[in-house]
């Protein structure tokens, strides 16, 4: 099954609930690079992030980082993104012990892909389910509650 790779223009709507996700590749704070549609048949929670290492980004990240056994548990994948660089991302993660990629989007298609861009990158978060469709966006994410609202979606 691939990814829909209609979606890849510009002028197309964000990913919204049901619709193809957009597949991408992209570097994590290792470097090494990740495709999207590599992680079909499982759950993914790509969540857009503003800047590494600020109050707000530190708390999401540490709430999934906290949650992380859980969602490990559930088979669900992680992957966060921002325009910051391997490297940026790579002192964030080992500062907070990050055991998930983090993915360094540095001239912002993806974030412009998934309609995440603005001044900063917008707090988004799409829950994807294994089929590679959007199961749920979340556009108002609060960073301190943000990984537990998500493992009760998939509970109901």
């Amino acid at each position: 099954m691939r990814l829909s790779e209609s979606c890849h223009l510009g002028s197309n709507p964000s990913p919204a609930a049901n619709m193809e996700t957009i597949d991408f590749s992209l570097p994590d704070q290792t470097g090494k690079v990740h495709k999207l549609s590599d992680y079909l048949g499982k759950w993914v929670v790509l969540y857009f992030y503003p800047k590494d290492d600020t109050p707000g980004c530190t708390k999401e990240a540490c709430g999934f980082h906290d949650s992380s056994k859980l969602y490990q548990d559930k088979g669900i994948i992680i992957l966060g993104v921002s325009k910051d660089s391997v490297e940026s991302h790579k002192k964030f993660a080992e500062k907070y012990h990050l055991n998930f990629p983090i993915l360094s989007d540095v001239d912002g298609k993806v974030i412009e892909d998934y309609k995440a861009q603005g001044i900063f990158t917008k707090r988004i978060t799409y829950l994807i389910n294994p089929k590679g469709k959007v199961f749920k966006k979340y556009e108002k994410v609060d960073p301190l509650i943000h990984a537990g609202e998500i493992l009760k979606d998939l509970e109901q």
